[in-house]
């Protein structure tokens, strides 16, 4: 059975939400036409957020973006996580051991939200990660912890169609049931190109939750050789099972 909404509650986190996942500033327009809310309600619910600088906007409010208070509320969920400081260390270990850039994130329904990132030095192009959530089906991050569910479970959580973000991406949902049975059979996920042109993907979910919800991975350049890559999937897989080990003895769930 669905949940009742509260419509003002919901209408207030879907605005919130939309103002996030946009690069730039919107108009009350453009919160209108993207939302679908009456411009009466989504008028005061605005005023109401850049009263308590959940919104921020400019001295004539022709254009909002998230204010500083959101940000606070994002801290706080990092730092009363358990689990995120043996998470940064395990990144640290292996971004020292690898070179590359490692993430760890967590499964959003049909995202994933990335908690933690260590940037390769030789990174000349740093994309901010923390915070960042993408559809699951595009990243390793999320094929290996989509590997976690059923098929039917898979199907309740993703859009359809599947949204394509490069020309590789898989957005045929068979073709995706296939990836996600080989992930299964060797317990990693590998992408290339599919979220990102250029780069490639090694992901090992963190099992100290069944099923799991969190995942380290590796991005690395496409053109990374076979060889290159296999040392790279046997350290992720090598501190990634090291991370779920100690979580499970610290009684982390």
């Amino acid at each position: 059975m669905e949940p009742q909404l509260v419509k003002s509650a919901e209408r207030t986190v879907r605005i919130l939400e939309t103002l996030a996942a946009s690069p730039e500033r919107l108009t009350l327009s453009d919160l209108q036409q993207r939302t679908g809310f009456p411009r009466s309600s989504l008028h005061a619910l605005i005023r109401t957020l850049v009263e308590l600088k959940w919104i921020e906007t400019d001295s004539g409010r022709s254009d909002f973006g998230i204010g500083p208070h959101a940000l606070l509320t994002g801290t706080a969920y990092l730092d009363k996580d358990p689990a995120l400081p043996y998470a940064q260390e395990t990144l640290d270990d292996l971004r020292e051991e690898i070179g590359h850039t490692v993430h760890f994130a967590r499964r959003d329904e049909g995202h994933v939200l990335y908690l933690a990132t260590r940037d390769s030095r030789v990174a000349h192009h740093v994309i901010p990660r923390v915070g960042r959530r993408l559809p699951a089906h595009v990243t390793a991050l999320g094929q290996v912890l989509l590997a976690e569910l059923t098929e039917d479970e898979v199907a309740a959580v993703l859009p359809d169609p599947l949204p394509s973000m490069t020309e590789h991406t898989l957005t045929d949902l068979a073709k995706l049931y296939g990836e996600l049975d080989q992930v299964r059979a060797r317990g990693w996920a590998y992408e290339r190109e599919q979220g990102t042109p250029g780069v490639a993907c090694v992901a090992v979910a963190v099992d100290y939750r069944i099923p799991a919800t969190d995942a380290i991975s590796c991005s690395m350049p496409a053109s990374l050789p076979p060889a290159d890559v296999e040392k790279v999937t046997e350290a992720v897989i090598r501190h990634t099972h090291r991370l779920a080990a100690t979580l499970r003895r610290e009684g982390i769930r």
